[in-house]
């Protein structure tokens, strides 16, 4: 960040033509643009089509505080910033509700919609009233420089906001909510609250800095210019040419498209109306076809790319103490007196059409492995959906160590201890193995070199090597990712978890190690209660087992007498499997 500051310092005393100073100017405008908007698109994942709405209020209001009270802009920018907040929440509460291409093409009608309003108003133009004398507090300036180190400033004030979301937890937590939401909020993060957290901070530059465009112009400009469809057009361009997801793709797509598109207007928009836009459309379809990612990822890959002497990168090993092995320990008796650890009363739930679950009741006890089986469709997975928030209940209640748990969302489930593992491995793709680890460590604490430590020690009881810490989710074998995935969950410091087929996709090495693994998490004092189809498996693992059919428990007992169980029996294997059996 030094670096931009002693640049733009240094251009900002070498120019000395105010055409260059506008360059430069725009050139900071939209790169701190691209950073608002990289906030909330880039590294939360949330595409906002309409950014320029912020743009536009911040515009206007500092515009008409001038023009009517004579308002320093001064105090008109921290007013701009108080309207962009309250548009954002105003915006957010309602939007949100969607997502993908139809919350991108919601934030699109609001600065549509603004655009209309200011037209019936009548500000199609607002000339600001020249107030020479006191250049300082009314920010009219006789010099460019003035206005290029005010820019510079917004710009730097801008990095310094996305430097310390990136190396924060909201960082890490805005980009495990980009690539899946669902897992984001088993590991404890308030999904809602943080994307409107990072909706409203994207929303502080983006206003500030129309309040600061308007004074260097002296006018707003028609509304379409504030709040049309090419604002955002060029907002895109420069993130998406130096790429997103990182505070230095802005400023290095605004570096190349915005001097590039000022230089062809300049020289050939006469005799080619529009010459700047082709540019930019030009430049995202080279984008997208070479550097997908971006401009910074693609050098960052290359330059890290290894050389042909490199050594093959080696596959993850496990630690000796989480290898299975054959003489392991047979599974300790649990008792039943006790108070339950979690305890489920006429639990239903159905869909249109379907009776998903059925008045099931069952109570898991401290220091258990208790499985749920049942055919495929008997409710096994909408039942864990209940336990841990991702769907209400109809009918029923959920406690967890005297807690009602039927009301909360999974964040604050997982946040009481109630961990949970998916049927489909659900990682956080583009996040290294440590980071993904880090999300669940995050549900306790705040400080990222704090949660480092505590992922570390969660990939250790899963047996991972330091080596595959560094390594991207994407490369893990199924077993890997099912480690991984438990790893995580036991970030989150549980007393319970949930696993929805952990063995599911496994070789026979791997179910073993699963196995092993589960065993282990009894021994420190971690209960377990898991679905599974491999009968023969849960058998060997479990404690207890329940038995669902068609969204009604059936069975509960230990695992040899469960099995015996003519409803048991017919629930897998039909009625007609069951009569020949009982006529032999």
């Amino acid at each position: 960040m030094l670096l931009v500051l002693a640049v733009g310092i240094g251009l900002s005393l070498v120019f000395q033509e105010r055409y260059h100073h506008r360059i430069l100017q725009l050139t900071m405008a939209w790169a701190t643009m691209g950073l608002a908007w990289n906030i909330i698109s880039g590294y939360a994942g949330q595409l906002s089509l309409g950014h320029q709405v912020f743009f536009g209020l911040g515009a206007y209001t500092t515009t008409l505080l001038m023009v009517y009270w004579r308002i320093t802009p001064w105090l008109g920018l921290f007013a701009s910033m108080a309207v962009g907040v309250l548009a954002a929440v105003l915006i957010g509460l309602p939007t949100f509700r969607l997502a993908g291409i139809y919350f991108a093409l919601a934030t699109l009608a609001y600065p549509l919609t603004l655009q209309i309003v200011m037209d019936y108003l009548g500000y199609q133009e607002v000339t600001l009233p020249f107030i020479r004398e006191q250049p300082l507090i009314y920010w009219q300036f006789s010099q460019p420089q003035a206005y290029s180190y005010m820019f510079l400033g917004l710009l730097m004030l801008t990095l310094l906001l996305s430097y310390g979301i990136e190396r924060t937890r909201i960082g890490y937590y805005l980009r495990a909510i980009k690539e899946n939401e669902q897992a984001a909020a088993a590991m404890g993060v308030n999904v809602s609250r943080y994307k409107m957290f990072a909706y409203i901070l994207s929303s502080l530059p983006a206003s500030a800095l129309g309040g600061l465009f308007v004074h260097a112009i002296l006018y707003v400009a028609t509304p379409p210019d504030t709040f049309g469809v090419f604002v955002i057009i060029e907002t895109l361009t420069v993130a998406i040419v130096g790429g997103v997801a990182t505070m230095w793709g802005p400023l290095i797509g605004s570096a190349i498209m915005i001097p590039l598109g000022e230089v062809l207007d300049s020289r050939w928009g006469d005799t080619y109306p529009g010459i700047q836009r082709i540019a930019f459309g030009v430049a995202l379809v080279l984008v997208i076809l070479l550097a997908r990612e971006g401009l910074y990822w693609k050098l960052r890959d290359w330059f890290r790319r290894p050389s042909d002497t490199d050594e093959p990168a080696a596959s993850p090993t496990l630690a000796p103490e989480a290898r299975p092995s054959a003489d392991s320990a047979p599974l300790r008796p649990v008792s039943q007196t006790g108070d339950a650890i979690m305890s489920v009363q006429g639990i239903s739930k159905a869909f249109v059409g379907l009776q998903a679950l059925s008045d099931v009741t069952f109570e898991v006890y401290p220091g258990e492995i208790l499985g749920v089986i049942g055919p495929n469709g008997a409710g096994k997975t909408t039942l864990f959906n209940v336990l841990n928030g991702f769907l209400p209940a109809d009918a029923g209640s959920v406690t967890f160590q005297g807690q009602r748990l039927t009301s909360l969302s999974p964040d604050a489930i997982c946040k009481r201890g109630v961990g949970r593992t998916f049927q489909v491995v659900q990682p956080f793709a583009r996040l290294p193995v440590l980071e993904n680890v880090m999300i669940g460590a995050f549900a306790h604490l705040a400080d990222v070199k704090t949660a480092r430590q505590r992922a570390d020690e969660a990939l250790a009881r899963v047996g991972f090597d330091t080596t595959t810490a560094s390594r991207q989710a994407t490369g893990l074998t199924t077993l890997d990712l099912r480690m991984m995935e438990l790893a995580r969950c036991l970030a989150t410091q549980p007393q319970l978890i949930l696993m929805d087929e952990p063995l599911a996709g496994l070789s026979g090495d791997g179910v073993d190690v699963m196995m092993q693994l589960v065993r282990r998490l009894r021994q420190q004092d971690v209960t377990v209660v898991i679905i599974e189809h491999t009968m023969q498996a849960l058998v060997q693992l479990t404690d207890r087992l329940v038995v669902l059919d068609h969204g009604e428990k059936v069975a509960e007992g230990a695992p040899e007498a469960v099995t015996r169980q003519p409803q048991v029996i017919e629930a897998y294997l039909g009625k007609r499997w069951l009569s020949q059996r009982e006529g032999e």
